[in-house]
């Protein structure tokens, strides 16, 4: 597929087929991911592929930063029967596609290299992941939001001083065919700059 064509076809579809994904279109997503661009060649992303069982990880990331939200409200105390449904309500949030992909930022502790601009490279590498999915006819959806984010979620990973969770890129074949989209013309959103 040529790169312009997947660029503006490719859709987040929250709606994935459960059917397994072969092990070398996995690897195809991960390869076009490693070719983003980065500063000083610092390559700061890692990945966890998630299927099977394996979501169960994401799952408990999920539960517990539930739980521990839950517990630091005004009304701090829950019972076992709400903790137990907070945790199985929240770790089914992994299983709607067969293959997870988390990606976290690792950013070097080179002085020339700012931290935003390793977020930015990691950020390129889940376009390209998605891009190189839609390419070899995959759905995929980038899910953020705050449990991502949340300190339970980067233990959960194992992710310590400046690493951080950027999001989990669900991954399936389509169950639904994406609506096509608009998008405001780029010259409402450009100067150009001569002299």
């Amino acid at each position: 597929m040529d790169v312009k064509e997947a660029i503006r076809q490719r859709r987040s579809i929250g709606k994935l087929k459960q059917d397994p994904i072969e092990h070398a279109l996995i690897e195809e997503i991960l390869e076009a991911a490693v070719w983003a661009p980065n500063h000083a060649n610092t390559e700061p992303w890692r990945f966890w592929v998630m299927s099977g069982e394996g979501r169960k990880l994401l799952g408990r990331g999920y539960a517990e930063v539930a739980i521990a939200e839950a517990k630091s409200g005004a009304d701090a105390a829950l019972t076992e029967e709400e903790e137990e449904q907070l945790r199985s309500t929240n770790e089914k949030k992994a299983m709607r596609a067969p293959l997870v992909i988390a990606v976290a930022v690792s950013p070097a502790e080179k002085p020339v290299v700012p931290v935003i601009e390793e977020y930015a490279a990691v950020h390129c590498a889940v376009q390209n992941m998605m891009l190189a999915a839609h390419a070899l006819g995959l759905g995929t959806i980038w899910r953020t939001g705050d449990p991502t984010y949340h300190p339970k979620m980067q233990e959960n990973f194992g992710l310590s001083g400046k690493e951080e969770m950027v999001g989990f890129v669900y991954i399936g074949y389509p169950e639904v065919i994406p609506t096509k989209a608009a998008r405001v013309p780029f010259a409402l959103k450009t100067q150009w700059v001569t002299e």
